[in-house]
């Protein structure tokens, strides 16, 4: 990809206008993703729409908790401060001239599966689809942070997008930030990305640079990224101490832990769900990922019978998923179901039942479809 094709337009670090709502529900609506929440917009992608080793931009699914923010890219700054040797204000030019890295991964909504819990839980209730994988391309945070220089006693390094409003359970407007730990910014292979697939980073997708930190859910990859800030106290925003946390009950004393790594899951992407197919064999297709580790293997079971390897495909990469495919033969007429499970080379198998929890994430259910043969 030519890096200079990557920078168009954008608005300063003032107060942006917003997306229009409406058109924004309609190119949604045209590429055929659903709607989970109208306002902000918030939409997940039928599973027979991704399943290739990448997710088409358009049909990438959707995460807001705000209005969109538009941004001018020529008025708007980096800028990295805090305890650092040397703070920087870098146009979206000057990230593009850095060392550019172009890496495929996956991004998953920490929600994503939510609506799988009972009793239900609060948040938007997404089904399986809020979840794709790109081709990301930016500068390295490392090599940033690196032209910054950590200074000694830093714990945290905070990212701000330009995304902000009102938050059910927040006093007042908040803006959008998450921090990471020195140690996981600088080693977490994070990407400041400018571009998606190829092409310059959409608006909608957090234009004109969004922060990509490769195997963690999604929350911590801030979109509209306006400025970082290297800190020694530890980081008690409202998406970081409130939201975006496990919270159990176990013996009647809550526990609490942050959201981080993408839990282990395979996803059926073909046949769709509901499909009234001819009996014969059946080839059944999907997608898994971890953020743990590789994955190792997907096992699939047809109607109720004893789990059986599927196939492999392709190479797999550092940080997207594994695509797989599985025939399954002999099915008789009426209704069958299918079902599939991963395991990453950490170990870790997906689970019949994920671990219940207040704000409903990490619902990494087994994956089921129901088909009708005739």
């Amino acid at each position: 990809m030519a890096i200079g094709n990557l920078v168009p337009m954008l608005t300063g670090n003032q107060v942006a206008p917003e997306a229009d709502l409406e058109r924004e529900r309609r190119v949604a609506a045209q590429a055929g993703l659903v709607v989970t929440g109208a306002d902000p917009l918030n939409c997940e992608t039928p599973p027979p729409a991704l399943g290739g080793e990448v997710t088409p931009t358009a049909r990438f699914y959707r995460r807001n908790h705000f209005p969109i923010p538009l941004l001018d890219g020529v008025a708007w700054r980096l800028r990295v401060g805090g305890l650092v040797e040397r703070p920087l204000s870098l146009s979206l030019h000057e990230l593009t001239q850095l060392p550019a890295e172009s890496t495929v991964v996956t991004l998953e909504c920490a929600g994503n599966g939510r609506a799988q819990f009972q009793p239900p839980t609060a948040g938007v209730q997404w089904g399986v689809g809020a979840v794709g994988t790109a081709e990301w391309t930016g500068a390295r945070l490392a090599d940033v942070l690196a032209r910054a220089g950590i200074r000694p006693g830093a714990r945290e390094v905070i990212f701000g997008g330009a995304d902000c409003g009102r938050a059910d359970g927040a006093e007042g407007a908040i803006r959008f930030e998450r921090s990471l730990a020195v140690d996981d910014a600088v080693q977490a292979g994070a990407l400041l990305a400018y571009g998606m697939n190829g092409e310059p980073l959409p608006a909608r997708y957090g234009y004109p640079l969004r922060l990509v930190v490769p195997g963690w859910y999604a929350v911590a990859s801030v979109k509209w990224l306006t400025d970082i800030r290297v800190v020694e106290e530890p980081f008690d925003g409202f998406f970081q101490a409130s939201h975006y946390v496990y919270e159990w009950n176990r013996g009647g004393v809550t526990a609490t832990e942050p959201v981080r790594l993408q839990q282990v899951r395979a996803l059926i992407t073909r046949p769709g769900s509901g499909q009234d197919l001819a009996c014969g064999a059946l080839n059944v297709r999907g997608v898994a990922w971890s953020g743990a580790a590789p994955i190792e293997r997907v096992d699939v079971s047809v109607a109720g019978g004893p789990w059986q390897e599927a196939r492999l495909l392709g190479v797999a990469t550092a940080h997207g998923w594994q695509q797989w495919e599985f025939l399954a033969t002999g099915l008789s007429p009426g209704p069958v179901s299918i079902r599939a499970r991963a395991t990453d080379l950490a170990g870790q198998i997906q689970p019949e039942q994920p671990e219940w929890n207040r704000l409903g994430y990490a619902a990494n259910f087994i994956h089921e479809i129901q088909l009708h043969l005739h």
